[in-house]
Formats: structure tokens, sequence, C-alpha cells
């Protein structure tokens, strides 16, 4: 399984094709072979980004009836611990991250997942985190 990253989401469901350049529009169609193949997931943290800051109330009603195929992965406690331990572990090799990335860090590595996403953040947290990120 694959946590898809807000970043991906984004750009396969608010970006239109005109303005995707020819490596965007590889990674939406890598998306859209995860989703096909049923291996596509997201956090309700990425469902809450991918929503956020949609000013036309019918573009963000037709993401949100996509987006709602999806089942959120249920986080639990040992996440946002593990997420802690992971923000705690960034900072001490002088690495900044957000909550969200954290928890995305924490949820695919405690389940063995990969993490698509072209935030250039996650490289930066992958040499520090025991994470899988899917090649670009």
């Amino acid at each position: 399984m694959t946590i898809v990253d807000t970043t991906v989401w984004s750009l396969a469901l608010r970006r239109s094709r005109r303005a995707r350049t020819p490596d965007e529009q590889r990674h939406v169609f890598e998306w859209r072979e995860l989703v096909v193949r049923g291996e596509a997931t997201l956090i309700g943290p990425i469902r809450q980004e991918v929503l956020m800051g949609i000013r036309d109330p019918e573009a963000f009603e037709r993401i949100r009836r996509h987006l709602a195929g999806f089942d959120d992965l249920a986080l639990q406690r040992e996440d946002h611990e593990l997420a802690a331990r992971y923000g705690n572990t960034c900072l001490a090799h002088g690495i900044a991250g957000s909550a969200i990335d954290l928890m995305i860090c924490a949820a695919a590595s405690r389940r063995d997942f990969e993490i698509f996403t072209t935030d250039s953040d996650f490289p930066r947290y992958a040499r520090v985190l025991p994470i899988r990120l899917r090649p670009l």
C-alpha cells in the first residue's frame, strides 16, 4: 500500500491537465495506477489539506465526493506517539517538519507502506527516519 500525500492528490484532482508539467502528468498517471490497483490510501489530515483552500463550492463538493470513495487509514495512539518521536529525531538533526508530514511518516513506517509525494521535505526526513518514498 501507498500513502499518497496532499501534493499528489492536488495534482490529480485540483490542477487542470493543461496546467501540469510533463513530470506532473507522469505523477498523475502513477497515482491513477495506484488507485486502479486499490493501493492508494490517505489519512484524514491529507483529506483536509486537499480540501482546504477550494473557494468554489462546486469544486469543493466535486473533490469531496471523489475523495469520499477512499477510506481514511485509521490512525492510532501509537501513530501519534511515533510522529512526535520522529519530530524530535528530525529536530535533533536540524530538520524541521510539520505535524502532518511527520504523521504521514509515522503511519507509513508503522505499516511498512511507501509514501508517494512530490514534497521536497520528505527526502530530508528519509535521511534520518525509516520511511520508504516512492521513486519519482
